[in-house]
């Protein structure tokens, strides 16, 4: 029994050239890939000039303008002068009248005013785009939008192709 322990750990040594790591073995050089001619950067779209800007910052500014003074008139027909604070009721027609004529009209001003305040933010918004070169380009698609809109609608963000696909 003793002799077949001792043979079996006596195994026969490997050659010096066999035992080499994997490590030491010589790679063989990798061939390199031919590179591809350089892609293009995509071309951006050509925005409006400074002219056509111009025009569309004097016709938003005028809007805004607007919108300011429709808000004094609201804020005036709502707010007592000399008090300054809000109406509640009106003398005046609140013997002759139902109160609740006089609440629905508060709240039509109120409305008025809130919906003026909005359209306020979306010419604030389109002034900015136009500070930073983006007016004039679609949100969705990026395109950019016909000038007969932006005349009609200045504030617009879409073009008229994805404002009927969002269907608002």
């Amino acid at each position: 029994m003793a002799k077949k322990i001792m043979t079996k750990k006596a195994a026969p040594i490997k050659s010096a050239a066999k035992a080499r790591p994997k490590a030491a073995v010589k790679a063989k050089p990798v061939k390199a890939k031919p590179k591809a001619a350089p892609l293009k950067p995509p071309v951006a779209p050509r925005g409006f000039s400074k002219s056509e800007l111009s025009h569309f910052k004097d016709l938003i500014v005028e809007k805004r303008k607007e919108i300011l003074e429709e808000l004094e008139t609201l804020k005036a027909s709502m707010m007592d002068v000399q008090t300054g604070e809000y109406v509640t009721e009106n003398s005046t027609y609140s013997l002759h009248m139902e109160q609740g004529t006089d609440t629905m009209e508060r709240e039509k001003t109120f409305l008025f005013a809130s919906r003026e305040g909005k359209f306020l933010n979306y010419l604030d918004d389109a002034l900015k785009r136009i500070e930073k070169g983006e007016y004039g380009f679609c949100i969705d698609c990026g395109s950019l939008i016909d000038k007969e809109r932006l005349e009609a609608v200045p504030h617009a963000q879409l073009c008229i192709k994805c404002k009927l696909k969002r269907g608002r």
